[in-house]
Parts: structure tokens; C-alpha cells; sequence
């Protein structure tokens, strides 16, 4: 959780330190940063897949094979990388204008994509690692590297964007290069910890090809779900460009306030239960790992549920950090309270998604985000907000239709219990049973 809080307050600032140069530049942030989940969502996906089998392979005392899968993930999300480096160069300003946005925002976000683009691969690096790191049990090495990366990220973007001391005004340059400073620490940083004796994993000669291609099928409906959902993002900005630049800043503000206050917590619960429910697994106790999964998500709606209902009645106070102007201020606050109703479900969904994922199950919570997404966050502000004309409240209610749907498909899904008998089946493939040789 203090990882992930360091993290999204490394965003927070990013938001925090653009919005002093216009709605402009916040738009320009938030539409680059549309397509810079896109990489993230392979190394979030390789992450899940190799947090999962390092998780029961721990358990199981299986660190041979643990250690193969680590670094074929690893290996994975560099060369993952490359094709967004190229793409960055290339093609960051027109990817920007074509969602519809005026010629500044473009330009200036296309010259932050293809900044923070340039470091992919090692932003895949960073993310596998730690993910590594983490199913081995270790979370604390994660978290310092990071911790350090997010601090350099943080300064660096106050003092390059802003122009501190005798640093250049370099504006939204200046945000993007801090953030590609902080990513190639994060991998340099990670690959060396598990290179030497700092974590329990480690680097192998990569061979076993059953562990490949078990990592790949825990990864693919991941990363699936992520490129798909980040591509769905895209005809939700555009509608949101409809109402408005101010009206689609206030979205990014209103999100960053959401994830900021509660999204630490959701992704320290996502990580936390997918390594207990993983190495409870790998232990040959699946009665525990379901019991583990159901209590991580009652503890997640308690906390994260208390701290939707803070940002809800303040949101109008939480978003003026961001901006003074007052169209974009009143907009950004009614997106936040949309993010305060739809917390409580919210962490439930990503708690018992990760506890899928460690069961090998990626693919219950990838249909449930994405229907959930499709008809619900883009279906119902399209179809009521623009074609039957109820404007922004329909989008601010799509936001909680969205994870409401999703939440309840997952649930059912991790009821049922499908994901027990898929990694036992797992294990048994690969050789990483309790008790064979």
C-alpha cells in the first residue's frame, strides 16, 4: 500500500503541476496517458501471470521453476516494449489529435508520449519485477525501490516543469522526462535486487517451455482486458471532448482524486490477497485460499468503502488542489463523488480479481470488465448522456453502472470456484505439486 500510495501521489503531482499551466495541459496528460496504458497494461499483464505462478511455486517450494518463470516474464516485457518506443517517435502528436483534441493539446501531448514511451521497456521490467518479487513474498524491496524512483519522480517533475532554482521552465517536458527518469531507476534498481541475494528470486537460464506458455495463459486474458479497456477509453474521452475540454480535464482530475485517496489501498489489497491466496494454493489448502480471498475483500470494502464516503462529501474541497477554474472545479467534483458511490464495489472487484488471477483465472474477471466497461461506462453515457440528451449526469452515473456489473460477474465467478481446480491442474503440469520430485 505505501508502494502504491507513492506511485498514484507521483501521478497526483503530475496532474497537481500541470493543471498550473492551463485545462489545456491537464487534457494533454490525461489523453497521452490514455495510451500510455496501453504498455501498462502488458506489464500489469505479464505481472499478473508471474505474480501467480512465483506465489504457488513459493508455497510449493517449487523454486526452480519460480525463478524460470521470473525471468521469461522478464525477458518478455522488454522486447514488449520496443514497438511502443517506436511508435512514440513517430506517430505521439497525430495520436493525440486524432481523438478530436484542439492543436495545443496535441501538440504538447505528443511531445509527453513520446517522452515517457521511449522507456517502455523498462517500464515492463519495473513492473515484472516487482510483481516477481512480491509472489516470492518479498514486498518490502518493491516497495523501497519504488519508493525511492517515485521521490525522484516527484522532485523532478516540480523542478523541471515549474523551472525551481537554476533548473529550465521546461512545462510538460519537463513532467515527462521526471517520469522516464523514475522508470529506468525502477528497472535498473528491481533487475539488480533479483540478480544478487536482496530477494528470495533470482535469474535462471530460461528452458521450460510449459512454463511459458503457462505464462502466457495467465497473461493473455490480462493483458487482453487491459488493452481493451484502455482502447475503451478512448470513445469515453471523445465523449467527454464532446461536452468539452474543461469537462474532460475535470475527468482526469476527479479520477486522479479518486485513485489517490483510495486506490493505494485497493491495489495493496489486490497485490496482498493475489500472494496469500497464491501461496495458500501452492500449500495444497484451497478451503484456506477461498477463506483468505472472501476476508481480503470484506477488509476491502470496510476501509476503502469509509474512504469513498469521505471523498463524497468533500470532493468539491479535494479537487480545488487541482484547479481554479471554476467550470472545470464543479465538473471534477461531481466525477469524484461518481468514484466516491462506486468505491465500495469497486475494491471488491479488484480484490477478488486478484484473487483470481492467483488462481490462474484471468479470464473471469477480464469478461466482467470489459461487458461491464462496453455497455456500461461508454453504452450508457453515449446512448443517455448525447443520443437521448441527459447530458453529464448520465456519465457520472455510467461510472458506477460500470463496476457494479463487473463486480457482481467476478463475485459469482470466485463463488463458484472454477480457478481451484485450474491450478491444481497448473501445478500438477508443470511439476510443482507438494510432494513431486
Amino acid at each position: 500500500m505505501v508502494e502504491q500510495f507513492l506511485r498514484t501521489l507521483m501521478r497526483t503531482t503530475d496532474v497537481a503541476v500541470t493543471g498550473l499551466f492551463s485545462p489545456a495541459a491537464v487534457a494533454a496528460v490525461g489523453l497521452a496517458d490514455l495510451y500510455a496504458r496501453l504498455p501498462l497494461r502488458i506489464g500489469l499483464g505479464l505481472g499478473s501471470g508471474v505474480i501467480a505462478l512465483s506465489s504457488q511455486d513459493t508455497g510449493a517450494d517449487a523454486t526452480a521453476n519460480r525463478d524460470e518463470a521470473i525471468t521469461q516474464a522478464i525477458l518478455l516485457g522488454a522486447v514488449a516494449g520496443i514497438p511502443f518506443v517506436l511508435f512514440g517517435y513517430g506517430l505521439g502528436r497525430w495520436a493525440i489529435a486524432v481523438l478530436g483534441a484542439e492543436s495545443e493539446v496535441a501538440r504538447m501531448g505528443g511531445l509527453y508520449l513520446a517522452i515517457i514511451f521511449a522507456t517502455t521497456p523498462a517500464r515492463h521490467i519495473a513492473l515484472v519485477a516487482a510483481r516477481s518479487i512480491q509472489g516470492a513474498g518479498d514486498t518490502r524491496t518493491p516497495m523501497y525501490v519504488n519508493g525511492v524512483s517515485n521521490a525522484l519522480n516527484i522532485v523532478g517533475t516540480v523542478v523541471l516543469g515549474l523551472g525551481l532554482g537554476p533548473a529550465p521552465t521546461l512545462e510538460i517536458v519537463g513532467v515527462g522526462i521526471a517520469t522516464a527518469v523514475g522508470n529506468v531507476f525502477s528497472a535498473v534498481a528491481l533487475s539488480a535486487a533479483i540478480y544478487g541475494a536482496w530477494t528470495p528470486a533470482g535469474f535462471v537460464r530460461p528452458t521450460e517451455w510449459t512454463i511459458t506458455r503457462q505464462l502466457l495463459a495467465i497473461s493473455a486474458p490480462r493483458i487482453v482486458e487491459g488493452l481493451v479497456t484502455t482502447v475503451l477509453e478512448f470513445p469515453f474521452n471523445s465523449i467527454l471532448l464532446f461536452f468539452g475540454t474543461e469537462v474532460n480535464a475535470a475527468y482526469q482530475i476527479g479520477r486522479r482524486v479518486y485513485q489517490q485517496l483510495t486506490g493505494p489501498l485497493s491495489r495493496g489489497y489486490r497485490t496482498g490477497t493475489s500472494i496469500v491466496v497464491g501461496q495458500t494454493l501452492g500449500e495444497g489448502d484451497p478451503a484456506g485460499a477461498r477463506y483468505n480471498g472472501w476476508a481480503a475483500a470484506a477488509l476491502g470494502v470496510a476501509t476503502v468503502g469509509s474512504l469513498g464516503a469521505v471523498l463524497f462529501v468533500g470532493a468539491e474541497w479535494f479537487v480545488s488542489f487541482f484547479t481554479d477554474d471554476p467550470a472545470t472545479r464543479g465538473y471534477a467534483a461531481a466525477f469524484a463523488a461518481a468514484y466516491a458511490v462506486a468505491a465500495p464495489v469497486t475494491v471488491l472487484y479488484v480484490v477478488l480479481a486478484g484473487a483470481l488471477t492467483s488462481g490462474s483465472d484471468t479470464t473471469t474477471p477480464f469478461i466482467g470488465r470489459i461487458t461491464g466497461m462496453f455497455f456500461g461506462m461508454v453504452g450508457v453515457s453515449y446512448v443517455f448522456g448525447i443520443r437521448l440528451g441527459y447530458g453529464l449526469p448520465a456519465v457520472y452515473a455510467s461510472i458506477v453502472v460500470y463496476y457494479l456489473w463487473a463486480t457482481i460477474y467476478v463475485v459469482v465467478g470466485f463463488y463458484r470456484g472454477g480457478w481451484i481446480e485450474r491450478t491444481q491442474s497448473m501445478m500438477d503440469e508443470r511439476g510443482s505439486t507438494p510432494g513431486e520430485d
